[in-house]
């Protein structure tokens, strides 16, 4: 299979049973774009294998330090066959061009509904938004993305800047992953800045998100586009 390269997955892709979201701290800038140079060039130099993921793809964070890896895969399953045959080398390949790489988490979650308000565009920017909840319930994950899409449909002033959104439920039960596409950094800064508490108008379908009953943490990051690779 030879090799595509690109700075935006394609998170709407047929086939796909499992989405990987991992992090790195790479400490600076400049290390940062090093390492997604010496992962471009890893993996351009070795064939696309068969068993490994549908596409990976890196993102620098807005802090400087952090990046973020989404890899899409067929079924869990391909992810441990690739593991056991090429993740060594390649990330040792890696850290020779980079040493000192922090590794830190590994979530793993499946894919379960997006949204495209024009997906013609072409982001800036991206946002993940993690959400944590008091203990594994798979039917309450599907509920609290159910409740997000009921808000988005009704809100009367939707930020422009908001491109995309793609819900992803964790295997453990307990996570909720939304990785989301915008036009820019600034246009997420603003759209959060705007009346209400978060993204969305102040009704009450995003008050129900907000306040929904076993919510107990989460996050929001900002990302950079870095590479996005997949076979072809």
């Amino acid at each position: 299979m030879t090799l595509r390269i690109d700075t935006v997955p394609d998170l709407d892709r047929p086939g796909i049973g499992a989405v990987f979201a991992s992090t790195w701290n790479v400490h600076t800038p400049e290390r940062q774009d090093a390492a997604v140079a010496a992962i471009t060039k890893t993996w351009e130099s070795r064939p696309w294998p068969e068993d490994g993921p549908v596409s990976y793809s890196v993102f620098k964070g807005t802090d400087g330090a952090s990046l973020l890896h989404l890899s899409q895969w067929r079924e869990l399953s391909d992810y441990d066959a690739f593991v056991a045959a090429h993740r060594a080398e390649r990330n040792s390949e890696i850290d020779d061009a980079v040493p000192g790489i922090e590794r830190l988490r590994l979530d793993k979650y499946a894919p379960y509904r997006g949204t495209s308000r024009d997906p013609g565009r072409v982001p800036g920017a991206f946002v993940t938004v993690e959400v944590e909840f008091d203990g594994p319930d798979p039917d309450r994950q599907r509920a609290w993305i159910d409740a997000v899409f009921e808000a988005l449909g009704s809100d009367p002033a939707p930020h422009p800047g908001g491109i995309s959104g793609h819900f992803h439920t964790g295997f453990d039960g307990t996570r909720v992953l939304n990785f989301a596409q915008w036009a820019s950094v600034q246009d997420h800064i603003d759209a959060l800045a705007a009346p209400g508490d978060g993204i969305g108008s102040p009704t009450p379908e995003w008050q129900r998100v907000q306040s929904f009953p076993g919510v107990v943490g989460g996050g929001v990051r900002r990302w950079l586009p870095g590479v996005s690779l997949s076979g072809g």
